[in-house]
């Protein structure tokens, strides 16, 4: 004969509920007990809703305390980036000015070079004396425009390395040939001026 499993378990909360309903039964007879039993249950829901806001108040200010510092790391990454990207611009302008003042002085360079060929014919031609004093002193400001020249480029070519490797350096400033730089051209004409008078004499 197979066991009532379902009766037996339906018997056993039956008499269960009735010996809960008279415990709560008795309990509310006493005031006493009544009375704690109020505070009971008054005081721990209430503190547990405490508890728990203070979790999540806590929990809500770490996120926002995390979200903060992860936006200001953004912030100063971005930063960081923007005044990378602006020195590497202002590098590459500086770069382009100065292969423009080498291409210059390599230009000025090459003239000299150029006149003072040219003018090597002119020696059997021009007679001893002042004419030859004036085309020698004419190779000589062509050649000091040559080496003012290079001198300009060495110049240049150390900034812009400089600036390349030192980044403590303000990358605004200009680069310069300097005083060699502004030289070369005027080297040029005062010796071609020479070498015309040179010619002239002869």
């Amino acid at each position: 004969m197979p066991v009532p499993w379902l009766q037996i378990l339906d018997a056993v909360i039956g008499v269960t509920d009735i010996v809960r309903s008279r415990k709560i039964r008795s309990m509310a007879n006493s005031p006493q007990q009544q009375q704690q039993l109020l505070e009971r249950v008054g005081r721990a829901p209430g503190g547990l809703e405490a508890r728990l806001a203070g979790v999540v108040v806590a929990a809500l200010k770490e996120a926002f305390d995390r979200d903060a510092r992860r936006i200001e790391f953004e912030r100063e990454q971005a930063a960081a980036e923007r005044e990378r990207a602006e020195r590497m611009l202002r590098l590459e302008l500086l770069r382009q000015a100065g292969d423009r003042e080498i291409g210059r002085l390599r230009l000025v360079a090459a003239s000299a070079v150029a006149i003072w060929i040219a003018t090597l014919f002119l020696v059997s031609r021009v007679p001893a004396g002042g004419a030859r004093l004036a085309l020698a002193a004419g190779w000589f400001l062509l050649a000091a425009a040559v080496a003012a020249a290079f001198s300009g480029q060495a110049r240049v070519t150390g900034e812009l390395d400089a600036l390349v490797r030192d980044t403590s350096l303000p990358s605004n400033r200009p680069v310069s040939s300097g005083t060699p730089g502004r030289l070369t051209i005027w080297l040029v004409l005062g010796g071609l001026a020479l070498v015309g008078v040179a010619t002239l004499a002869s």
